[in-house]
C-alpha cells in the first residue's frame, strides 16, 4: 500500500500545485523558466501515476474489504461514467454552455468518476485510490472556484453545438471504454 499511496501524493500533489501553492508554481517559474517547470511537472505525474500502477496490484494482494457494495450498482455506476466521460470531453472542446455554466467540468468529471468506482468497489486499495482523487477533485474544484472569484474570470457560452460534439465524443470514448480497453488495461469487464 505504500507505493500506492506515496504514487497518490505525488500525482495529485503536483496536480494541486496552481491551485493551493500558486506563489511558488509562479517561483519556479520565473526562476527556472516555463519549460523547466513543465519537465518537473511532467516527471513528477508520470512518477506518481508509476507508482500508482505498481503499488495498486501488491496492495490489492494485502487489501481486505472496508465496505461490500448492493448488487445492482454496476449500472448506476455506468452511467455516472458516462456522464463524466462527457464532462471530461466538454473541458477540451471549445468553449459551450456546459462548460461556461460548470466552469470545471473536467473537474466534476472526475469527481464523478471516483464517486462511482466507490459505489461499485470496496477493498482498501480501490477505496484508497478512489477516495482520493474524489477528495482531491472536490478540493481543487472548490480551490479552482475560490481562484475565479479572486480574478474575477468570466467564463463566456459558447454555442450549444459543442455541446452535443462534447456528448458525441464523450458517449463514443466511454463506449470504446466500457467495452473494449477497460478490460484491456485493467483486467475488469465493466459489462461481463
Amino acid at each position: 500500500m505504500t507505493l500506492l499511496i506515496i504514487g497518490l501524493a505525488l500525482f495529485l500533489g503536483i496536480h494541486s500545485v496552481r491551485i493551493f501553492l500558486e506563489p511558488a508554481r509562479l517561483w519556479a517559474i520565473n526562476t527556472f523558466g516555463a519549460a523547466s517547470w513543465r519537465a518537473v511537472y511532467t516527471l513528477i505525474s508520470v512518477a506518481g501515476l508509476v507508482l500508482i500502477v505498481l503499488g495498486y496490484k501488491p496492495a490489492a494482494a494485502a487489501a481486505e474489504p472496508v465496505w461490500v457494495p448492493p448488487l445492482g450498482l454496476q449500472h448506476v455506476a455506468a452511467t455516472l461514467l458516462l456522464l463524466a466521460f462527457i464532462l471530461v470531453a466538454a473541458a477540451y472542446v471549445p468553449a459551450g454552455r456546459m462548460r461556461a455554466r460548470l466552469r470545471h467540468p473536467m473537474t466534476i468529471g472526475v469527481m464523478i468518476w471516483a464517486a462511482a468506482h466507490l459505489l461499485i468497489n470496496g477493498m482498501e486499495q480501490e477505496v484508497v485510490l478512489f477516495g482520493s482523487f474524489l477528495v482531491w477533485s472536490i478540493l481543487v474544484y472548490f480551490g479552482a472556484r475560490r481562484r475565479d472569484r479572486q480574478m474575477k474570470l468570466a467564463y463566456l457560452a459558447g454555442p450549444a453545438r459543442n455541446d452535443f460534439v462534447s456528448i458525441g465524443i464523450g458517449t463514443a470514448v466511454w463506449l470504446v471504454f466500457a467495452f473494449y480497453v477497460h478490460e484491456w488495461l485493467f483486467g475488469v469487464a465493466p459489462f461481463a
